[in-house]
């Protein structure tokens, strides 16, 4: 989908169409304002100048994402809004609307299956489908039911998307950005030299920041630059499964299927605090934000339908420096007060006495509602899930008893 979550704001308000606009930073409280402020108006009519703009924002919210115009200046996805900020700050500045999103996302991956069936769910703005035996699936290489696609989303949702068609999902997933916004790209195998290979070696999904810095040293700069060199010589620098797939990657090879369904592995919520955070002094705080994560948690699992009995939490203090901790209970839940509580026993093996930037909850080896294996009877006890990890509270780590 086309900056999805820019594009589900200007159904809402469409004189913002052409803008710089970017989505993030935090709650709808900012857009209730404005609602309250011109009540008498409709919300397509109120204008422009009555939004934020991203040059007054201050904290530490990230660009969920941000209109083709705004994006123009370099602002783009998970980008702090401080530094957003100084390349576009005329942008203007609207929260996220999730439930808004969500209901999109139902509506347009519902419109795709009845075109096509065969479809892996990507995430809430992106999916994989597979044309192979869609009736007129391969005309003109698959363009023809492209655009019928691209179509009927419009025609339900009012929203574009861009469509990259290749003999897998590699290739494919590198063409769909090609044509951004509303178009639509056919990629072969013979056209990996010509349209693959110039390419950045980033735009291989799973090569990532890291992988790029290294490359960069051993002067690879481009896909191309991979797939000239031998591939004993990447598996001896990356390693024999990473340098391996590297190789296979760079020639445009993939036998990966389209699957049309998958279990998640966890469901986790966090935030980042528009301020450091300290767990003697900003007590009530933080407790809020923690019961807060905790259902929503909670909340995520059940309108899934899944369960979990591992639970645990995630800090990031001020120096940047992540702490994890988890504990696995011996039955399944999906109760907002129990995963409080075994979060707070973990919140008790972690230092305290620093200040948080962030803080997360997670619940992880899931299974269905319903399911044999989450009908295990429960047990009286809960232990760490790795307990030689469990460390003795040190002073002022019980701060968070209230939690």
């Amino acid at each position: 989908m086309d900056a999805f979550f820019a594009s589900v704001e200007l159904l809402r308000y469409p004189q913002l169409k052409g803008l710089a606009v970017v989505i993030g930073g935090g709650r709808r409280k900012v857009d209730e304002m404005i609602r309250e402020r011109f009540a008498d108006l409709p919300l397509s009519e109120i204008p422009a100048s009555a939004f934020p703009l991203l040059k007054d924002y201050v904290g530490r919210g990230v660009i969920t994402t941000a209109t083709y115009a705004a994006r123009q200046f370099g602002v783009g996805s998970a980008m702090g809004m401080m530094k957003a900020a100084k390349l576009c700050p005329h942008a203007l500045v609207l929260p996220v609307d999730f439930e808004e999103v969500r209901k999109y996302s139902r509506l347009f991956k519902s419109t795709i299956a009845e075109i096509a069936p065969v479809i892996e769910d990507r995430g809430v703005d992106e999916v994989y489908i597979d044309f192979t035996d869609v009736p007129g699936g391969q005309r003109e290489g698959g363009r023809v039911l492209a655009r019928l696609i691209q179509r009927a989303i419009h025609e339900r949702t009012g929203l574009t998307c861009s469509i990259g068609v290749a003999p897998n999902k590699l290739i494919a997933k590198m063409a769909s950005e090609f044509n951004k916004p509303n178009g639509i790209s056919v990629v072969y195998q013979e056209d990996v030299q010509t349209k693959i290979w110039p390419l950045a070696v980033r735009k291989i999904n799973g090569i990532g920041p890291k992988a790029e810095i290294k490359l960069a040293k051993l002067h690879l700069h481009t896909i191309g630059d991979i797939a000239a060199q031998e591939p004993q010589w990447l598996i001896d620098n990356f390693g024999k499964s990473y340098g391996a797939w590297m190789y296979e990657a760079a020639w445009g090879r993939d036998d990966r299927p389209v699957v049309t369904e998958s279990e998640p592995v966890s469901m986790s919520r966090e935030t980042t605090f528009d301020r450091d955070l300290h767990a003697v002094r900003d007590r009530a705080e933080l407790g809020a934000i923690f019961t807060d994560l905790c259902t929503q948690v909670a909340s995520d699992l059940k309108r899934k339908g899944y369960v979990g009995k591992t639970i645990g939490i995630k800090l990031r203090y001020d120096d940047f420096k992540i702490a994890t901790r988890d504990q696995t209970i011996e039955h399944f839940t999906a109760d907002a007060k129990e995963i409080r509580r075994v979060a707070g026993q973990c919140l008790k093996r972690v230092d305290l006495g620093r200040k948080l930037r962030l803080l997360g909850v997670r619940v992880g080896k899931l299974a269905k509602v319903g399911s044999a294996e989450a009908a295990v009877v429960p047990g009286a006890a809960s232990q760490p899930s790795h307990p030689h990890r469990v460390e003795e509270p040190a002073p002022g780590y019980g701060t968070l008893d209230l939690f």
